[in-house]
């Protein structure tokens, strides 16, 4: 399939398609190794050998994001004032994304970025109808009757809007909450409806876009479109045309909202559970912890499943000695041989290893004057010099031998 040259290029995610074109009238552009400096040529990026600086282009994997857009951040790639934006978000995808539509920069909810060009000209073309919808807040205490130009339509300089759903959520004193669901996709066209029949719009958020959903997402937080989304929208809306190849199951990395941020790294001060408390439940669904990872969560409690009572170095160790720690096999013969020298009677404990069983000898019951197990390991300690330096003391804590 034959398309326009820029638009390859950006979809490799070399530039955007502005760039592309730049990058094509400088002759840095070459298909089947002949430079080319027009703009309008079309390629077949399967068929030709398409070169940026002398590197052939290879088409990156389709990507799809819900990102949870923070307010006071930009719907674009790059912002000559320095202001964030979206773009900054998504780093960790690992793909040149753009936004799907736009978000004002006071506006936060629900934003689709893609390196899809197909699949947003599909949700975005006036004809597709995708529905928005929106929670906001207004000045005044409304009423039934005052919803009515909203659903009907409402005249603004650029004609009348078409019929818009409205509901009444609340009523907070003089201020009124509402939720509108659109399906068009004019500028500002919320704030310039409120305007238009005197409820200014204090507060919008967009909650949902062509049935994605902004629940389970903190602002900053981003993920990958589940192949169920992206099979309903298809349905719905025709795009995207090939859902196999695309990246899938990506969740978001660290939250990038400065507030958010903030008190994901006081969790982390605080303990490992507190980190991922604060990083939300996107980022502790990336699947499971690496075994050091869970032994710092939870090995040391001496409640954990098949731990030992009685065995302190096993529990100090975090789980490197941890016979039950979730994840690890069964516990090496050392754990398991000095969790039950000289204690038969400990719950838990298995049988003692034969090195071990041979030391207990020593000031065992059938010798004269026997005491207590730990009697005797210690008059062991005292009348066998090898065993006093070689016995680990008792651990006080994490890391201290």
């Amino acid at each position: 399939m034959e398309e326009r040259l820029q638009k390859i290029i950006a979809r490799a995610g070399v530039a955007s398609r502005r760039s592309a074109e730049e990058l094509i009238l400088a002759g840095r552009v070459r298909v089947n190794g002949r430079v080319v400096t027009e703009l309008g040529l079309k390629a077949d990026r399967q068929k030709d050998r398409i070169e940026v600086d002398g590197k052939r282009l290879v088409s990156e994997a389709p990507v799809y994001v819900a990102l949870h857009k923070p307010r006071n951040v930009v719907s674009t790639l790059r912002d000559p004032e320095g202001r964030p934006t979206v773009a900054d978000y998504v780093r960790g995808t690992g793909a040149r994304l753009y936004p799907v539509g736009r978000l004002d920069f006071a506006t936060s909810g629900i934003l689709l970025m893609t390196n899809d060009g197909d699949f947003a000209n599909g949700l975005l073309h006036p004809r597709g109808g995708v529905p928005k919808t929106y929670v906001l807040k207004v000045q005044g205490v409304m009423s039934e009757d005052d919803l009515t130009p909203w659903r009907e339509g409402i005249r603004l300089e650029d004609g009348v809007t078409l019929p818009a759903e409205a509901r009444l959520l609340r009523h907070e004193g003089d201020k009124t909450w509402l939720e509108v669901t659109l399906r068009e996709g004019r500028n500002q066209q919320i704030r310039r409806m409120g305007e238009a029949t005197g409820w200014p719009v204090m507060r919008l958020a967009r909650t949902t876009f062509a049935g994605v959903t902004s629940e389970g997402l903190r602002p900053g937080e981003w993920r990958a479109l589940t192949v169920d989304e992206l099979l309903h929208i298809r349905e719905a809306f025709g795009v995207p045309k090939r859902i196999r190849g695309a990246v899938m199951g990506a969740s978001s990395g660290p939250v990038d909202h400065r507030r958010a941020a903030g008190l994901a790294r006081s969790g982390a001060k605080a303990s490992p559970r507190g980190a991922a408390e604060a990083a939300g439940p996107s980022a502790r669904s990336r699947g499971p912890a690496s075994p050091r990872a869970r032994a710092h969560a939870g090995a040391d409690a001496a409640s954990a499943p098949g731990f030992a009572p009685g065995a302190p170095r096993a529990r100090s160790r975090a789980g490197a000695d941890a016979a039950g720690a979730p994840g690890f096999g069964p516990a090496a013969p050392r754990a398991r041989s000095r969790a039950t020298v000289g204690s038969p009677e400990a719950p838990g404990a298995g049988p003692a290893a034969p090195r071990p069983r041979s030391r207990a000898t020593v000031g065992s019951p059938a010798a004269p004057g026997a005491g207590p197990a730990r009697s005797a390991r210690n008059a062991r300690s005292e009348t066998t010099p090898r065993a006093a330096e070689t016995r680990a003391p008792r651990a006080r804590g994490r890391g201290r031998r």
